[in-house]
């Protein structure tokens, strides 16, 4: 019998986030901004040229030898970057023409694939209620293509999400050698504890945050009558007026927005967030773009 899969289109989202990352400078500079400072081994310093951005100056080293001088770094390979991905029911809802678990789904395989074409390793970690597959960091067709069975297999998605045990988890099997991590959630609710083992899975990975949105997580629609709603966690139902309660609505979820982007901050965790009503590859890749202006260095 077929597994029913995702309405995620794997092929084209990736096809797509190329021609994009090949319109800005060089890919391989953008990527290597996922894994900042991990992953370089540094060379030296050589002479400061024209063509060379002012923020690479090391300002200490040029006064020791009274001359301009900039850092140089060597690329290591075979980086390992490890990819969480929310698969709980908060993910298995949608307003738009994808589900977010669809649209995060060409999001990773996008990422996952920028990550193989430059000759690293990606691995994988599902999770909603608890971790339901752990996959290290590995290479080639083969391991892409499972991955990507796996991620769009719609039988792996359901349970309350809890980011505690993905947290947990990592911090127990995720492998030192590891480079990075990248999670992607919608972030609805994070608790203290989760908040506590971010920061220190922040200190011990390169981490960045994909926030995966739809419209109706900010406001309510413009319609008549009543609805009912439902929280995937109590499982609890109200009846609600959508144009009573969606000023309340809206203010409750701008604040819950600015508490999880605050908790990223504080924990130098950067973070993005994508909405479902928005193709992503743009969005994705001018954010990858700024982080390279943010954290640039010469690598040789």
């Amino acid at each position: 019998m077929e597994r029913k899969k995702l309405n995620a289109d794997i092929p084209g989202s990736i096809a797509l986030f190329q021609s994009v990352m090949r319109s800005f400078e060089l890919k391989r500079k953008l990527y290597r901004t996922i894994v900042r400072g991990r992953g370089l081994e540094f060379n030296g310093f050589r002479e400061y040229t024209p063509q060379d951005d002012a923020k690479q100056i090391d300002w200490k080293a040029s006064k020791r030898a009274n001359q301009l001088l900039v850092r140089e770094y060597i690329e290591e390979e075979n980086l390992k970057i490890v990819l969480i991905i929310d698969v709980g029911d908060n993910m298995v809802f949608g307003s738009t023409e994808k589900l977010k678990c669809e649209y995060a789904a060409e999001v990773v395989a996008a990422l996952s694939n920028l990550i193989l074409t430059s000759r690293d390793r990606v691995g994988y970690m599902f999770f909603s209620d608890r971790v339901k597959e752990y996959v290290t960091p590995s290479r080639g067709d083969k391991h892409f293509w499972g991955f990507m069975n796996t991620l769009t297999d719609a039988s792996l998605y359901g349970g309350v999400s809890n980011i505690e045990k993905a947290l947990e988890f990592a911090m127990k099997y995720v492998d030192h050698s590891v480079s990075s991590i990248v999670i992607i959630s919608d972030f609805i609710k994070l608790s203290q504890k989760a908040k506590d083992d971010l920061a220190i899975i922040s200190k011990k990975y390169e981490t960045m945050a994909i926030m995966i949105k739809d419209p109706l997580d900010k406001t309510l629609p413009d319609i008549p009558g009543e609805v009912i709603i439902e929280d995937t966690a109590s499982k609890q139902r109200i009846l609600i007026n959508p144009q009573i309660a969606k000023k309340s609505y809206e203010r409750y979820t701008l604040e819950q927005e600015k508490e999880v982007k605050k908790t990223f901050r504080e924990r130098g965790i950067d973070l993005i967030e994508l909405t479902t009503d928005k193709p992503f590859v743009a969005d994705l890749a001018i954010f990858l773009k700024e982080r390279s202006k943010m954290y640039q260095t010469v690598v040789i």
